[in-house]
């Protein structure tokens, strides 16, 4: 423990001193983990890191995909659901068969079920990667809703055509009913356990009236019972801990006070920063091991360097072929959906730019570290240590390459130009602004003429809220009557709540929005 608690320590900090040199550098923090720990397995002396793929898949993988979940916008999810698992389902299926195709007939002694194998290993995207890179370009509110969808489901269909190859290399057979039963109970039981479990969570929230530190403590916690307990019953833990994330988080506000909704917030990002961090780093440091493996086993390091050259040519053409077929099937089936580009040569740009997006982290190197040493009779499990470098590589070149160009394809091509009007976000800001203005003049005016009339304090705050509903000013007055005034914030809570169905808002002004009342109702606490 002596030993291993400094390590950590040290990994903690320069996870947060590598991001902070990224944010000067203005690159994806990932790409600068993944080299720094690539630079540091090199230093002579260095223990080699041992990886234990249950520490990523239960200790790592629930909290950030709960995470991942409670920030996406559900409304957006609805709206592009048809495109979205069309990435997260098809796209990944379609990736999984090239590659096995491709290392089938390339890579000697690989066989079909081997490169299905390989081929589920690096197929999903990695969501923490796509958005670190993202968040230094604008990027269209479709885009960004596409692929924060997809990257929610797609770890759940790759590990499920992972452990159907997994079984077929360790048993030499494949049997299509007992395949297709097993996929849709581990796709239904994994949603129902998340919503049922989701479910629960409410309620107990609800019913056990938790302070604000028991709330956050208890969020923490919820993800990993998901994950466990669907994985008992052999559904994916993957989906039931996306679904059971989605449903609480379109119950926030029913379940969770102000307090527990402003500190939840900050705990749970520096939470999942910190794991990410780690798990980036850690697929650096992890090289050695892995370069040690494929020596004893007499592949040299060039050959094996252009095997993953040639995976990662194949994931980064099936993902940008993919994008184009989705756009055409969208042109053809759902005309009124289908993204306006302005121009045919920017149009033709967009699904070059969603198919360069696909970078690869997390999962990818969990799933090859989960390969068996040895197969179920005892004999060494063919190309385990190919799969694990060719797992390596694509994952270094999609973040180096991909997540180093992305940005600047994104800039330098003016796809995006003219399709997002921060005009017309300001507009939208200002419409809900107003709107939420005249709600609350028309609730106090209630309040005043029904229950308070003649009370000085609400007069005075009626007269405040008339003079503001002209005006543009944004400083909120002091209030003496703080009972009123919780009620009132709770009514703006309902009517933004209901403003956010309308499909033309964008969610993320509501969040913000509901943000700034959580904040006016703590400060309302301590005056």
């Amino acid at each position: 423990m002596h030993t291993i608690l400094p390590f950590l320590l040290l990994m903690v900090a320069a996870v947060v001193l590598l991001e902070m040199w990224a944010g000067k550098l203005k690159i994806a923090y990932p790409i600068l983990l993944v080299v720094a720990g690539l630079v540091v397995s090199f230093v002579p002396g260095l223990p080699p890191v041992k990886i234990d793929p249950d520490l990523i898949f239960f200790i790592f993988m629930p909290p950030i995909l709960f995470e991942a979940a409670w920030s996406a916008s559900f409304k957006e999810l609805k709206k592009w659901w048809r495109i979205i698992t069309s990435f997260a389902f098809l796209v990944v299926f379609f990736t999984a068969l090239s590659v096995a195709l491709i290392v089938n007939h390339y890579i000697p002694g690989f066989t079909l079920p081997l490169g299905f194998l390989l081929g589920g290993i690096v197929a999903p995207p990695d969501a923490v990667s796509t958005a670190a890179i993202t968040k230094f370009v604008k990027i269209p509110k479709t885009t960004s809703a596409i692929l924060e969808g997809e990257s929610l489901l797609n770890d759940a269909s790759s590990l499920i055509i992972f452990r159907f190859a997994l079984v077929t290399v360790g048993t030499g057979q494949f049997i299509w009913q007992e395949a297709a039963t097993s996929f849709v109970w581990m796709v239904v039981g994994g949603v129902g356990i998340g919503l049922l479990l989701g479910w629960v969570f409410v309620k107990m929230h609800k019913g056990l009236k938790m302070d604000t530190s028991s709330n956050i403590a208890f969020t923490l916690i919820e993800p990993y019972f998901m994950y466990w307990l669907a994985e008992q019953a052999h559904c994916s833990g993957v989906l039931a801990v996306v679904t059971g994330g989605l449903f609480m988080s379109t119950r926030r506000l029913q379940f969770l006070n102000s307090s527990s909704r402003i500190q939840a917030f900050s705990v749970w990002e520096s939470f999942v920063f910190i794991l990410n961090g780690i798990v980036f780093l850690i697929i650096g440091l992890d090289l050695p091991e892995i370069v040690e493996g494929l020596r004893a086993h007499g592949t040299p390091l060039s050959t094996a360097i252009g095997y993953g050259a040639i995976v990662t040519a194949v994931l980064i053409g099936a993902r940008i072929i993919s994008s184009y077929c989705a756009m055409l099937a969208t042109y053809i089936f759902r005309p009124g959906v289908a993204p306006r580009a302005g121009s045919r040569s920017r149009l033709l740009k967009l699904p070059l730019i969603l198919g360069w997006s696909g970078m690869r982290g997390v999962v990818s190197l969990a799933a090859a570290l989960a390969i068996p040493v040895t197969l179920d009779s005892g004999a060494e499990f063919p190309q385990r240590n190919l799969i694990l470098f060719i797992t390596f590589v694509a994952i270094l070149l999609t973040l180096v390459v991909q997540g180093l160009t992305l940005p600047l394809f994104i800039k330098y091509s003016g796809v995006f130009n003219g399709l997002m009007s921060e005009e017309a976000s300001e507009h939208a800001r200002q419409e809900m602004k107003k709107g939420l203005k005249q709600h609350i003049y028309k609730f106090l005016k209630e309040k005043h003429d029904g229950e308070f009339h003649g009370h000085a304090g609400i007069e005075k705050m009626l007269k405040i809220w008339e003079e503001r509903t002209s005006s543009t000013e944004d400083t909120f007055s002091n209030v003496k009557t703080k009972a009123i005034f919780v009620e009132l914030l709770e009514s703006q809570r309902q009517y933004l709540a209901e403003l956010n169905k309308d499909p033309k808002i964008d969610e993320e002004l509501i969040r913000v929005q509901l943000y700034q009342i959580d904040l006016e109702e703590e400060r309302l606490k301590i005056i």
